[in-house]
């Protein structure tokens, strides 16, 4: 086994994890309106997802991918669906205060939702397969070697939502109750127009 695939893993998880996205807006909203724990719950389901199509990509399980890939505009559509939903939720919301129970994200639930979120967009997939080829690791030359990458990129991944859910968690004492229904308009109208451009994309 060769350690230098795990900090392979470690650049290419934190390198796919860190550009702004659906789940890198609702990881911010959820760290600025439930604390950090509910931030890095979210953070942590996205990683595991991205561990999930690393492994994929690793251990060159082509079926699977085939599979992932032929079937993306019903997961293009099912994702649309749910970030539509889940952007109208965050835009109309309130932010949550103390005792208002109805308001609360359980981290359970942070955690699955992106979760499915992020492995409801197979092109994923074609993103780690990309860069393998790119770094000459299209599929890893053993066992122990495709384990330490897929472990490289869970972990990469997780370091880039504990950075960013401790961040903006820190910084949740400034915004004031005001401030953050704003940031639940904005939040929400972005994840939203993500949904829709995940419909253009699957119809056009």
């Amino acid at each position: 086994m060769d350690v230098g695939f795990l900090l392979k893993g470690l650049v290419i998880g934190f390198s796919i994890a860190a550009p702004v996205g659906p789940i890198s807006l609702l990881c911010i909203r959820r760290s600025l309106g439930h604390g950090r724990a509910a931030g890095l719950a979210s953070g942590m389901g996205a990683a595991t997802a991205d561990g999930i199509y690393g492994a994929v990509a690793a251990f060159g399980l082509t079926s699977v991918s085939g599979f992932l890939v032929a079937q993306q505009q019903w997961f293009g559509m099912g994702g649309g669906v749910v970030l539509v939903g889940l952007g109208a939720q965050i835009l109309l919301s309130r932010p949550p205060t103390e005792g208002a129970g109805s308001n609360r994200v359980t981290l359970a639930g942070a955690y699955a939702s992106t979760f499915v979120l992020t492995l409801s967009n197979p092109v994923t997939i074609l993103m780690f397969a990309a860069i393998f080829a790119g770094l000459g690791i299209a599929a890893a030359a053993d066992v122990g070697s495709a384990a330490l990458l897929t472990a490289g990129v869970f972990l990469g991944s997780a370091v880039w939502w504990v950075i960013l859910s401790a961040g903006v968690g820190a910084s949740r004492s400034r915004f004031t109750p005001g401030a953050l229904v704003w940031v639940n308009r904005i939040a929400g109208a972005v994840i939203a127009g993500f949904g829709i451009a995940s419909f253009v994309r699957v119809l056009g």
